[in-house]
């Protein structure tokens, strides 16, 4: 640490030293708040991006009668109100036997869902409009990506059911047998007895 002999010594090196690294300085300091209103912005940005896309889903909900419109909210939300969207969308378009459009819907969903949560309820919906429509190895891929964890009695019970209609008696008797062994809920387990029976039968 230097010493100074008086305040005359104090004031040059300060002097010298903001000659040498005021412009350091002040860039320093003029990114730093310029970084930190930046982000701000960022996140009130973000926020409002949402709050929009909240009031918008609510909107769409509430007419979700207007196909069209629901289609253009899906459009134009790449997110989670976006994915909902969709969801609702294919409901809507299996109730009305559309399964191919229901199906493109769930595709959608399937992309652009960055909850891995949501994910298992996405691909249990597609998997069952592929059943439907026969496609049989597409829906068995795509139960695939339901593992262990809450779905997967609920897959199993599915894979089952496009095993019985591949007409693999044996590998829907086992699918069958792992969806009861997963402590499924009192009424898919009772439907998987019944299954299970009639496969016995």
């Amino acid at each position: 640490m230097e010493i100074y002999n008086n305040e005359d010594e104090q004031l040059d090196a300060v002097r010298n030293f903001f000659r040498e690294n005021g412009k350091a300085i002040v860039v320093g300091v003029v990114l730093g708040i310029g970084g930190l209103f930046g982000w701000r912005y960022w996140q009130s940005h973000q926020h409002a991006s949402l709050t929009t896309a909240s009031v918008s889903f609510d909107n769409a909900m509430l007419q979700s009668e207007n196909t069209a419109g629901l289609e253009t909210f899906i459009q134009a939300n790449d997110n989670t109100y976006g994915v909902f969207g969709a969801l609702k969308l294919a409901q809507d378009l299996v109730e009305k036997g559309d399964f191919a459009k229901a199906k493109q819907q769930l595709l959608w969903a399937q992309t652009h869902t960055k909850d891995d949560n949501l994910l298992p309820t996405i691909n249990l919906r597609l998997a069952r409009i592929q059943l439907q429509e026969k496609q049989f190895d597409d829906a068995l891929k795509t139960l695939d990506a339901v593992q262990k964890g809450g779905w997967f009695a609920q897959a199993q019970a599915i894979r089952g059911d496009v095993l019985v209609a591949k007409g693999d008696v044996k590998g829907a008797r086992d699918a069958y047998t792992q969806a009861f062994e997963d402590n499924p809920s009192p009424v898919l387990k009772e439907l998987l007895r019944i299954k299970l029976n009639n496969l016995a039968a």
